[in-house]
């Protein structure tokens, strides 16, 4: 007899089956992972330059703006990251 978790995964795997990667689309999915991940922190250390800099002038408000500007760039990188990566196993099937 089949347990409630092996059970569960069959349902899961109707509904929504696991896709297999080839080693090239492996790749791919890792080089945008790097790609992304070194926007990120150009963008951080662009960023984080200009916050210290108008910290040290008293900038406050500006500041803030560039703080929320970084996550705002992180969120959409990552977004685009993701949509990519979704491409990417959408071609797998």
């Amino acid at each position: 007899m089949k347990n409630s978790f092996e059970l569960a995964m069959e349902r899961l795997n109707k509904t929504a089956p696991t896709t297999k990667l080839s080693a090239g689309q492996k790749k791919q999915i890792a080089e945008l992972e790097m790609k992304s991940k070194a926007k990120v922190a150009e963008r951080e250390l662009a960023l984080k330059d200009e916050i210290t800099k108008a910290a040290e002038a008293g900038e406050f408000d500006k500041v803030e703006q560039l703080k929320q500007q970084l996550t705002h760039e992180r969120k959409t990188l990552q977004a685009e990251l993701e949509a990519k990566k979704e491409d990417i196993h959408r071609h797998a099937k």
